[in-house]
C-alpha cells in the first residue's frame, strides 16, 4: 500500500494504550486509533450489540466521501483485498 499514495489506519474501541501494545506486538507500521467512547463506531454503523466494532474497511476519498465499504473482511486475504480495491478506485 505504500506505493499507492494513500493513508491508512485501523480503529478500535479499545483504549489507546491497549491499541499501542497490540500494534507493537505485531510490529504494525500503521496506527490503531482509539474510540473508547464508541462514538465513532456508532456514527459509522459498525458497533455491534455486544459492544464491539465489526471489522469493516472504509475507503474514503481525499474529499472525505466514502467511496466503498467492505463489510466482509477476511483476515486471510484482507491485505490483498485492500490493494485490489485501492488499485480499482485509483485507476
Amino acid at each position: 500500500m505504500r506505493g499507492l499514495n494513500v493513508s491508512y489506519f485501523a480503529a478500535s474501541v479499545d483504549t489507546a494504550d491497549t491499541n499501542r501494545r497490540f500494534a507493537e506486538s505485531l510490529g504494525l507500521v500503521y496506527p490503531i486509533l482509539s474510540d473508547p467512547t464508541k462514538e465513532v463506531a456508532r456514527a459509522y454503523g459498525v458497533l455491534s450489540a455486544s459492544g464491539y466494532a465489526s471489522r469493516w474497511t472504509f475507503y474514503i476519498g481525499a474529499d472525505g466521501r466514502i467511496l466503498d465499504i467492505d463489510t466482509k473482511v477476511s483476515a486471510a486475504s484482507h491485505g490483498r483485498d485492500i490493494v485490489a480495491k485501492l488499485t480499482q478506485l485509483t485507476s
